[in-house]
């Protein structure tokens, strides 16, 4: 069975024929792949075709698919069990790990999703200043929670929804709405609303409206005006926890939030998210305190084999960071020079093992900027690169990632295809 076949059957049984929008290809065209297994940088499709993967499960996959310090470790759990619903070893093991690498957290809760560890923090931090506004930024994804859905990035930016329906219009007013990385606006709505704002949320590095970089200013903004207003700052480092740096990109920058989110990385490839922060709030959870929270799979220890073993094996062998960034940076540079030299405006934003090529005009640097990409540029380069054997993000606004697994040659490769796509697509100066 091929995938456009599965995927037919997908339609009539489930909405789109996918459990996630963006994987429904919407905005690229043509059939979403079927996978039917994954080794090392590559996918490989039920009909045996294999795919350099640049997507890596949205960025959980850091050692690569199929690291055998991941299958090891879950090999070694599954037959002890999947699930207890009580209490284990690997989740103290983890949490250890947490707070002994990211200085803002001295205590972690963990979750089965991001979505479920961002709408706790939200309703811990209102739990405990008393407040109920939140700030967040156009463009960045923290989940499908009912309140943060309004001009999110990832899926809703993909397919051009703008909000959601089903929310009722009082959660979406407790959500004050601002542009990424635009300080003046920050000040602005602090000086008008600051003694009744709960917490602002972010994501440090945006990821879900393609690879946008902060600026310094815009983050220490934001610690700033919430310390002022004894508001609480979020950190949503589902993508960047792990992944920027060992630890996070709080660490990466030196600025530190109240509290912080993560998944992706710390599940290995398996359902996991985290919230944790300083003692003073993190009490105020349940059991210890009245801000409830709880769930059957949290901190199940199949995921937290997989997450432990791969967050242990990134703090044995510290120099995976800088491979990482190397590699990523000459993909970025390859591609930035491929299409320049060909004459098509191109903007490559990368930190880390993320990067994001978007065909534009002018340098991207909020949502406003991300919408006027070319899209359908994206989606011819996205199809040339699939029919020659490399797997993007399908969606202009999402972020390629890299994991350990990538080689030279696999970076070549994808350089050489994108190079006969620019001399098709572009004009070359004499």
């Amino acid at each position: 069975m091929n995938s456009q076949e599965l995927f037919e059957r997908a339609r009539q049984v489930m909405p789109g024929g996918v459990n996630s929008p963006v994987r429904a290809f919407r905005a690229v065209g043509g059939t979403p792949l079927f996978i039917a297994r994954a080794l090392g940088s590559r996918l490989f499709d039920v009909e045996g075709q294999s795919y350099l993967d640049y997507c890596m499960s949205w960025g959980a996959i850091i050692l690569g698919h199929a690291h055998p310090v991941v299958v090891e470790a879950v090999q070694k759990q599954i037959v002890c069990g999947t699930s207890f619903g009580t209490c284990h070893e690997l989740e103290v093991l983890m949490a250890e790990e947490i707070c002994r690498v990211f200085p803002s957290i001295e205590m972690v809760r963990f979750t089965n999703s991001g979505t479920e560890a961002v709408m706790s923090a939200l309703r811990l931090a209102r739990g405990y200043t008393g407040r109920t506004l939140v700030v967040k930024f156009s463009g960045c994804y923290h989940g499908h929670v009912d309140s943060l859905l309004v001009q999110g990035g990832s899926g809703l930016l993909t397919l051009g929804i703008p909000d959601s329906l089903g929310i009722p219009e009082a959660f979406a007013q407790t959500t004050i709405l601002l542009p990424y990385n635009h300080v003046e606006e920050v000040t602005k709505a602090f000086s008008q609303w600051g003694e009744k704002i709960a917490a602002v949320i972010v994501e440090p590095v945006a990821g879900n409206m393609g690879v946008v970089v902060p600026s310094r200013e815009f983050l220490e903004t934001l610690r700033q005006v919430t310390l002022d207003y004894g508001a609480l700052l979020i950190f949503d480092e589902v993508i960047t926890g792990f992944r920027v740096s060992y630890s996070g990109a709080q660490g990466y920058y030196g600025i530190f939030p109240d509290l912080t989110i993560l998944g992706k990385i710390i599940g290995g490839g398996l359902p996991v998210g985290a919230y944790g922060g300083r003692r003073a709030i993190m009490e105020y959870v349940a059991p210890e305190g009245k801000v409830y929270q709880a769930g059957t799979l949290s901190g199940n220890p199949l995921a937290l084999s997989a997450g432990y073993a791969v967050v242990t094996y990134l703090r044995d062998h510290p120099e995976i960071y800088s491979e990482l960034e190397c590699r990523t940076q000459r993909l970025a540079l390859g591609m930035k020079s491929i299409f320049q030299n060909a004459g098509i405006p191109v903007h490559v934003n990368q930190l880390g093992s993320m990067l994001t090529l978007f065909f534009s005009q002018e340098a991207v640097h909020d949502s406003a900027s991300t919408s006027r990409v070319d899209r359908r540029l994206y989606a011819d380069f996205f199809h040339e690169m699939l029919r020659n054997g490399v797997y993007l993000p399908p969606s202009p606004f999402e972020a390629m990632f890299l994991s350990l697994a990538h080689s030279d040659d696999d970076i070549d490769m994808t350089l050489e295809i994108a190079q006969k796509f620019a001399s098709k697509r572009g004009f070359f100066s004499p």
